[in-house]
């Protein structure tokens, strides 16, 4: 296993998909990037499914949530603007659908970048009590619909503002306009209900994907970045260790912000991810 690899640089213009962040994100999230990776690849910035301006069923189950079928979604989304090959930079649940579109379709990812997450199986095996309190909202979120929709529903914007007061280092360095996109995809009630969802999979069908794969022994083929906020509470351990269970190569480090890498320290972000998608 390597913790860093140098790959050659050629004048072909390739694809970069950045799907969207996590709740309560939109691709608005990638604001500061995607401009400038925009100068040396195609950037294709989906919300993930019933995410921001995306719509999923209109009467979901949580299977139809699973990061297996959002990364089916991507993989066909990409085949339609013609790539069937190409990076891959995901924040937190698009990460989550970016490794298992990794492991699912191994030839389509050229390489994968995965910002302050671990795989899904591995925060719920470490989820002790300490941890579980400050990941309380995977606990809460995945209880039955309608419980925490009708909850959140009752005032979006609080809900929005407590998730990036609890995850930011620095909650004044998102953009203002960001956040409004953040405050008017969420009170969309169908957006609430498909993050919900999301989250009854990542604690079911999801955790039944990936103890699949680790029992099958699958691997990540491609390279991985791994890149994580040093002031994030979502990740508590060392996120090298962890992939390099699931990859065959990995690089990485911490950023001196929190959870929202893209967006608390973009220069920093894109410096490695320039780097790394060559």
């Amino acid at each position: 296993m390597r913790r860093g690899r140098t790959r050659p640089r050629t004048g072909r213009r390739r694809a970069t998909a950045a799907p969207a962040a996590r709740l309560p994100q939109t691709r608005a999230a990638w604001h500061e990037i995607a401009p400038e990776l925009a100068e040396r690849f195609t950037v294709v910035a989906p919300d993930l499914r019933g995410y921001g301006d995306s719509r999923g069923p209109s009467d979901p189950e949580t299977a139809d949530y699973s990061n297996r079928v959002m990364a089916a979604d991507l993989v066909a989304m990409m085949e339609s603007l013609g790539f069937d090959a190409f990076g891959l930079v995901g924040h937190d649940r698009g990460a989550r659908v970016g490794y298992r579109l990794a492991l699912d379709h191994p030839g389509r990812v050229a390489q994968l970048a995965v910002l302050d997450i671990v795989p899904t199986l591995e925060t719920a095996e470490m989820m002790d009590y300490a941890y579980a309190k400050q990941m309380y909202h995977w606990l809460f979120l995945a209880q039955p619909h309608p419980v925490p929709e009708t909850l959140i529903n009752h005032d979006p914007a609080f809900y929005v503002d407590h998730l990036i007061e609890r995850w930011a280092a620095s909650p004044d360095a998102l953009d203002p306009a960001a956040v409004a996109a953040y405050h008017r995809a969420f009170a969309d009630e169908r957006v609430v209900r498909a993050s919900c969802e999301d989250y009854r999979a990542g604690l079911s069908v999801d955790l039944d994907h990936d103890r699949a794969s680790r029992e099958a022994g699958d691997r990540i083929e491609c390279p991985v970045l791994a890149l994580w906020g040093d002031a994030s509470g979502t990740v508590s351990f060392d996120p090298l260790d962890v992939w390099e269970r699931w990859a065959e190569s990995v690089e990485g480090r911490g950023l001196s912000c929190g959870h929202f890498v893209m967006e608390e320290a973009p220069e920093r972000t894109l410096e490695a991810l320039d780097a790394f998608l060559v």
